[in-house]
C-alpha cells in the first residue's frame, strides 16, 4: 500500500501543494485521487527514461512511444500497485516498460517467423497446383473436370487450390494424415489432367 511519505502532514496537503515540488510518492498519492495534473508531472519527470529504455529494446520509435503510453496509462489506472518501500517510482516505471517492450519484441519475432513459415509452405504447396490446374486449362473445363473426381480427391484439391490452404491446413480440416492428403491431391491432379485432355484441352507437361 502507498503511505504518506511526509510524516506529520495530512495526505490531502499533496493536492494543494505545487505538484512540481511534490515527491514521486506524493504524486502517486495524487494519482490515487484522480488528479490528472499529477500524471502530467510524473510524465515530465520520467517519460524520457521510459522511452529511452523501450527504444533500446525495440529499435522502433513508434512502438517505443506506444509502450510509454501503456506504462503511464497503467500507472493512472492502478497507482496502488506502486510501493515506495520496494524502490523508486522511476525504477518501477522502467521495470514496467522493460516487461512490456520484451512482450512486444517477442510478439514481433513470433509474427515474422509465422509469416516466413507460411510463405515457405505456400511456395511448396501452391506452385505445382497453379501449374497443374489453373495455368493449364480454362476455368470452365477445370470446374467440369473437378466434378468427375473422387469426392476425397476433389475436396483436397478444392481446399488446397481454390481455398488457398497448405497441405497441413487441408489435413487438419479434413481430419486426415498429411501424407494421405498429399497423395489425394497428387492423384486428383493426375486424374484432373486426364479429364482435361479427354475434354480436348491441350495440357503441357506439369
Amino acid at each position: 500500500m502507498i503511505r504518506d511519505p511526509d510524516s506529520g502532514r495530512r495526505r490531502t496537503d499533496v493536492v494543494r501543494d505545487d505538484l512540481t515540488a511534490a515527491s514521486d510518492p506524493g504524486l502517486v498519492l495524487a494519482l490515487a485521487r484522480f488528479q490528472q495534473e499529477a500524471l502530467g508531472e510524473v510524465y515530465r519527470r520520467h517519460a524520457g527514461a521510459v522511452f529511452g529504455l523501450a527504444k533500446r529494446i525495440l529499435s522502433d520509435q513508434a512502438k517505443a512511444e506506444e509502450v510509454v503510453q501503456e506504462v503511464f496509462l497503467r500507472l493512472w489506472n492502478h497507482p496502488e500497485r506502486f510501493d515506495p518501500e520496494r524502490g523508486t517510482l522511476r525504477s518501477y516505471l522502467l521495470a514496467q516498460a522493460h516487461s512490456r517492450a520484451v512482450d512486444v519484441l517477442r510478439s514481433d519475432v513470433a509474427r515474422r517467423k509465422r509469416e516466413e513459415r507460411d510463405a515457405r509452405e505456400a511456395a511448396e504447396s501452391g506452385y505445382d497446383l497453379d501449374r497443374a490446374v489453373w495455368d493449364l486449362a480454362l476455368a470452365e473445363h477445370v470446374r467440369a473436370a473437378m466434378q468427375r473426381l473422387h469426392p476425397g480427391e476433389r475436396a483436397a484439391v478444392e481446399l488446397a487450390y481454390f481455398g488457398g490452404r497448405t497441405y497441413r491446413e487441408v489435413a487438419l480440416e479434413l481430419g486426415e494424415p498429411e501424407g494421405t492428403v498429399k497423395s489425394r491431391i497428387r492423384n486428383g491432379l493426375k486424374r484432373l489432367r486426364a479429364e482435361l485432355v479427354a475434354s480436348g484441352v491441350t495440357v503441357g507437361d506439369a
